[in-house]
């Protein structure tokens, strides 16, 4: 098997030779080309770590995956020049987007991930208290697996829907019991939960006889079960907490809470040293990148 390293640099290569093929001819600007490059070297490089394939593979679903993933950190500019340089080379290199269809355009959430701040278990429970029961088990649930707001509606027993295969640290969920879920995260990535036993009969007594079909921003879902989530579901946190505690710092807020707590169990007396446990941490929340930990850390 090729070293990590020997992986990104095939990405890089692999992202030099598909730029080639457009410079001169659709793109004039060396200085375009060498930003899209770059912006198309980094989706290669996630297309690997993400064990998606390669970037002559990349559909428009997973495009769109990575755009929201990178939507997280990146600035609305960054965001933005990946979305035209990924068209650019699926529509006239590899032919996955048809002419005149366009990529998503998404909002960038750096500012809201950056200015964020982690509430501590009793202001959480303080807002749930102040929650109807769906949206109150969504926003238990959530602050005990880390979940974003739309992996709310994609929550599957693993027998149901197995995760996807990849490589995991040997620690991850270290110190965590509870029952194995599986969600469909950014990218179209599932990945295991562990939600704690309590919650997870509460769960499993809001089960649906049947998956019922939820449109949330645009995005229609299947949902088990019925609690709150997506977009219904933060903007009933934000009023809760508002009305629990006088301000709202938002539901991503119960993120990086997650983020802080398992931090400091992972490293209580030095359970695991700090780089392994950002790495445990950044898998268990489903963006496989310590860097982007540390930003919930803040």
């Amino acid at each position: 098997m090729p070293s990590f390293r020997k992986q990104i640099s095939n990405s890089a290569k692999h992202a030099s030779g598909m730029m080639k093929q457009v410079q001169g001819s659709l793109i004039q600007s060396v200085g375009t080309v060498r930003n899209y490059e770059q912006q198309v070297k980094q989706c290669a490089e996630y297309l690997k770590e993400n064990q998606l394939g390669t970037l002559h593979q990349l559909t428009v679903e997973q495009a769109n995956g990575y755009l929201r993933e990178r939507a997280e950190t990146a600035s609305q500019s960054s965001v933005d020049m990946t979305r035209q340089a990924l068209e650019v080379i699926m529509r006239e290199v590899t032919h996955q987007l048809p002419q005149g269809q366009h990529l998503d355009v998404v909002k960038s959430e750096r500012q809201s991930v950056l200015s964020s701040r982690a509430y501590s278990s009793p202001q959480v429970h303080a807002i749930i208290e102040r929650q109807t029961p769906p949206h109150a088990l969504a926003t238990a649930i959530a602050y005990d697996a880390g979940l974003r707001a739309h992996e709310l509606h994609t929550l599957a027993p693993v027998d149901v829907r197995p995760p996807d295969v990849r490589v995991s640290a040997a620690d991850k969920f270290a110190g965590r019991g509870g029952v194995a879920y599986s969600v469909v995260g950014k990218g179209g990535l599932c990945r295991e939960v562990r939600i704690s036993e309590p919650l997870a009969k509460q769960l499993e007594a809001s089960r649906h006889p049947t998956p019922q079909p939820v449109t949330d921003r645009g995005i229609r879902y299947q949902s088990m079960y019925n609690i709150g989530g997506g977009q219904k579901w933060s903007n009933s946190f934000s009023a809760a907490s508002s009305r629990a505690l006088g301000w709202s710092y938002g539901a991503h807020g119960v993120r990086h809470a997650f983020a802080q707590e398992r931090m400091q169990t992972l490293q209580f007396n030095e359970l695991l040293p700090r780089e392994e446990a950002l790495r445990v941490v950044s898998q268990e929340m489903g963006h496989f990148r310590p860097d982007i930990t540390e930003v919930y850390l803040r």
